[in-house]
């Protein structure tokens, strides 16, 4: 099978059968990723499932982590997964095989996770917004959702066969610094970017109390829809950080 996995990040949220987990592990083996993350996982013996046939390093391995900002911290390009069905989803939902290309591009120069939630909710609202777009497998409607390992599997196959670069047309990015060859900004900048953001929110008083929770995974998302580049975040931070110690700063007294 042409390509390398190994810059894939595999993310499971919550996920409550540990025979699922053995059996995403097993997946991964086949198609050459190793990378195996778990986030608050129902069952703590996961480490040891049958079902992880030929794959019981890849679960020893296993980072453990408990939220999916933590997870994904060093991740440039984060995609989501989803049944999509009748949810209202807040981020650009793309075909699994104009995605996989894009994904492939990106594995050339850094980490990029892709995230699978539970068997019974899939990714929650939040999780997503840790997201920068989400694919979905193009299964028939009236059974939409599909076992959590085949789902890895049918993911990562198409990642291991999708060898043609993306074009602007397949993709729908813009070319420039923004672009999909640019080096992306780490999931853990953007996660600083959003919390220093939202402190320089709160303290404009432009985030009521109500909806701090809401506003902030839109605000989440907003900074994921740009796709910044790492340089890109770094000024973003230099800039919010002057902003929020100015207006944090005591007003100088008249002379």
């Amino acid at each position: 099978m042409p390509g390398n996995l190994d810059n894939l990040r595999v993310v499971l949220v919550a996920t409550r059968n540990p025979l699922n987990i053995g059996a995403a592990a097993r997946a991964m083996r086949n198609f050459g990723a190793v990378r195996l993350r778990v986030v608050n996982p129902y069952e703590a013996s996961f480490r040891e499932a049958r079902s992880a046939v030929g794959a019981a390093d890849v679960l020893a391995d296993a980072g453990e982590f408990t939220s999916v900002a933590e997870a994904v911290a060093d991740c440039h390009l984060v995609v989501g997964t989803t049944a999509g069905g009748r949810r209202e989803l807040q981020l650009p939902l793309r075909r699994l095989d104009v995605s996989s290309r894009t994904i492939r591009s990106q594995l050339k120069t850094g980490p990029v996770a892709l995230l699978f939630g539970s068997e019974k909710r899939g990714l929650s609202n939040d999780d997503m917004s840790h997201c920068h777009w989400l694919v979905r497998i193009p299964t028939q409607e009236e059974q939409g959702s599909m076992n959590l390992g085949q789902a890895v599997a049918v993911c990562l196959y198409e990642l291991a066969r999708s060898t043609q670069p993306p074009t602007v047309r397949d993709t729908g990015e813009k070319t420039g610094s923004n672009s999909v060859r640019a080096v992306l900004a780490h999931a853990e900048d953007l996660e600083r970017l959003t919390q220093l953001l939202m402190q320089t929110l709160h303290t404009s008083g432009y985030v009521k109390p109500r909806v701090a929770a809401a506003t902030e995974q839109k605000v989440r998302r907003l900074l994921r829809r740009m796709n910044l580049a790492a340089t890109d975040a770094d000024l973003w931070l230099g800039m919010l950080r002057q902003i929020a110690w100015k207006l944090s700063a005591p007003e100088s007294e008249p002379r």
